[in-house]
């Protein structure tokens, strides 16, 4: 009796909590035509707390959806154009020497942001790269000897072009695993398509998202996030997908053994389980079930699987060893 309680109580509160999301969903959709999937994404990142990584053609609204989406929130946007020639200072700020007072004074980088676009990730070296990874990790920047914490919330959303790879660098593992998430964004429809010209083909004034959420809503949602019930069978079925890509044998898929180089880290576990919080959160849901679980798996491993040489030579993709796994393993 008292279970029917507390479920129905958490019920209340996250229709109570999650009723924003419509709004928002609306006021990006006044900007960003279609591409719900991506603007879905984003926001299972955000209330996640989570970062994303971006990959698509140039031209589909990227960097409109995520600018839209810091609008609409009304928190602080930069965008960083990565490129070969930017230095680490570029990005987390330096110290600058004061002649006159014969002193250094702290001059902070575009990191100090809530929303942080780095656009075309891989077009600079590894150092570059390396900068953002104690701010995604631990959500702090050191310049000199002083450390800084980051205002919450705070979320990288880098981007990366598939059709260019000359003069790029390839993102190491390490970094990409810091990702909760990896989209590939897709083409509009034709019918979508038609309304972004009939927007966009005219000059003068584009239509601005205004704020109709504020941070604090966001970081009251992720405290709710918490008070979602997950079944034992769904936190299994996470695990069981996660070891799957480690141990494909063990789920009768002995085959896909000699294709994987290695398997999805912890940080897939955690992060499925998050993103399927995130993902039932948006469906006004206060229960998680399985296929919040499948709906995001995709997303969240497709980077986490490295395939071997033999993979590459038949042209199997961790995309494709990511769909056996959830076409085989059991759901609960």
């Amino acid at each position: 009796m008292s279970t029917d309680f507390d479920i129905s109580a958490v019920n209340d509160r996250i229709a109570k909590e999650s009723a924003f999301i419509d709004d928002l969903l609306t006021e990006i959709g006044k900007v960003v035509v279609g591409q719900r999937y991506m603007v879905e994404r984003l926001l299972i990142g955000l209330l996640g707390d989570g970062h994303i990584l971006l990959e698509g053609v140039p031209g589909l609204a990227k960097t409109l959806t995520v600018s839209s989406l810091a609008g609409a929130i009304g928190t602080s946007f930069q965008r960083i154009q990565f490129t070969p020639d930017l230095l680490p200072a570029d990005v987390l700020g330096t110290l600058v020497f004061n002649p006159k007072e014969g002193s250094f004074s702290i001059k902070k980088g575009p990191i100090f942001a809530n929303i942080i676009l780095a656009d075309e990730i891989n077009r600079s070296p590894a150092k570059v790269q390396s900068a953002l990874l104690e701010s995604m990790q631990e959500r702090q920047v050191t310049i000199g000897d002083t450390t800084f914490p980051l205002v919450a919330p705070f979320l990288v959303l880098a981007t990366q072009n598939p059709i260019e790879q000359e003069g790029t660098y390839p993102l190491p593992e390490a970094q990409v695993d810091r990702f909760m998430m990896k989209i590939k964004v897709g083409y509009p429809t034709r019918e979508e398509e038609l309304e972004i010209m009939r927007r966009m083909a005219r000059t003068g004034d584009k239509t601005a998202v205004r704020p109709v959420v504020t941070p604090k809503q966001i970081l009251d949602a992720r405290a709710v996030l918490n008070a979602l019930y997950m079944d034992e069978r769904v936190e299994r079925y996470i695990v069981d997908l996660v070891v799957a890509s480690r141990q494909p044998d063990a789920v009768g898929l002995g085959m896909l053994t000699p294709l994987i180089e290695y398997g999805a880290s912890p940080r897939a576990t955690i992060n499925l389980n998050l993103a399927a919080r995130a993902h039932a959160f948006l469906q006004h849901r206060a229960y998680i079930t399985p296929e919040d679980v499948r709906s995001i798996a995709m997303d969240v491993l497709r980077h986490r699987i490295a395939v071997t040489y033999e993979a590459e030579a038949e042209e199997i993709s961790s995309e494709d060893i990511v769909q056996r796994i959830l076409d085989t393993v059991e759901v609960p």
